[in-house]
């Protein structure tokens, strides 16, 4: 993991230092290392391709159904640590205590968050991280990016996904190897719940990287706002026109 951490933050650093130096052609405003994000975006899909998704196909034949919620579940209840601690961060005290209680209540009741108990006691899951909570203090998004690995981004999630990496628990585990397999036990479980939301890709006759782009963008806004955005400066545009 340290490796990974230390990959993002070059990305950050090379990113910064392409902004200085301009990068030309770009289209989109929100995109402007645009064929610098295209080639990553290339290389993550064949990667994929090649290993990604043929493990993530094995993953569920192997798996039975209810075996693969119980791992959702897990990794889903050791995220709420960093929910919890972002919450606190953005000052959102009853949804702190909420996810706090999440989290104690699957960790001791729910054996170890295999067992998602606290829906069930209408605990609510929530979705929060340090993107989300620079980003409620007033911190732009930066440029779009991908990440090599980790798919589309932008500079300020770049560097919340670097800081939540030390408060979550799997960062804890101090087995190197044990750390590691837990990680990528974590990536399998993530795309294989991405196997039947990927044809809507497949399917649209569009351009797949800007559908991802496009998509991320407004996902991030809305989660930041709390699923209400102000007006983009375009959508005050649209409503001058008569």
């Amino acid at each position: 993991m340290n490796r990974i951490r230390t990959l993002a933050l070059n990305i950050i650093l090379l990113t910064g230092s392409l902004l200085v130096t301009g990068c030309a052609g770009a289209h989109n405003p929100d995109d402007p290392l645009e064929p610098l994000n295209r080639g990553i975006y290339k290389f993550n899909d064949k990667l994929d391709k090649a290993i990604l998704k043929p493990v993530a196909k094995g993953y569920t034949a192997v798996m039975p159904a209810f075996a693969r919620i119980m791992v959702s579940n897990f990794f889903s209840n050791l995220d709420d640590v960093v929910v919890t601690t972002n919450d606190l961060l953005q000052f959102k005290l009853v949804q702190g205590f909420s996810d706090g209680m999440r989290f104690f209540v699957n960790t001791t009741i729910g054996v170890f968050g295999l067992i998602d108990v606290a829906s069930v006691g209408n605990l609510k899951k929530h979705n929060e991280d340090f993107g989300q909570t620079l980003g409620k203090w007033g911190i732009g998004n930066g440029p779009y990016l991908v990440l090599p690995l980790f798919g589309p981004s932008t500079l300020r999630d770049s560097a919340g996904l670097y800081a939540d990496s030390y408060a979550s628990p799997i960062y804890q585990i101090k087995d190197i190897t044990v750390r590691n397999q837990t990680y990528i036990a974590r990536g399998i479980n993530v795309r294989a719940g991405l196997l039947d939301q990927e044809k809507v890709l497949d399917e649209a006759m569009i351009d797949p990287y800007e559908f991802t782009r496009d998509s991320y963008l407004q996902y991030r806004k809305n989660l930041v706002y709390d699923g209400n955005p102000p007006p983009t400066r375009y959508d005050d545009e649209g409503t001058d026109k008569p």
